[in-house]
């Protein structure tokens, strides 16, 4: 009976997945693991951050500062080290693309 937990599967991700500090100001991504312990992870999930969630970077302090991030209509600074527990994939599809509405002349 070999059941391997969801989170632990995540070492494999995918190349273009990186830490949560390597996300620019106005670029989105999505968590996709969180490595930390349990505490931490409590923590974290109380403020919105979870495996799957989206997170868009407001703002990032120069030298290593902290930096703000928006997780759904919560907003949350953190330091730069739990921001390097948060593995994250980029979402340039929807950075990218505008709107798909109307496209008058």
């Amino acid at each position: 009976m070999s059941a391997i937990h969801p989170s632990l599967q995540a070492s494999s991700a995918p190349e273009d997945a990186f830490t949560l500090d390597h996300l620019q100001v106005g670029e989105l991504g999505r968590i996709t693991d969180i490595d930390a312990d349990t505490d931490l992870k409590q923590r974290l999930a109380a403020l919105g951050l979870r495996e799957g969630c989206t997170v868009r970077v407001l703002r990032k302090a120069s030298f290593g500062g902290p930096m703000q991030v928006r997780v759904g209509t919560t907003e949350v600074i953190m330091r730069r080290i739990e921001a390097k527990r948060l593995v994250a994939v980029p979402m340039v599809d929807m950075m990218a693309s505008p709107s798909t509405g109307d496209s008058r002349p």
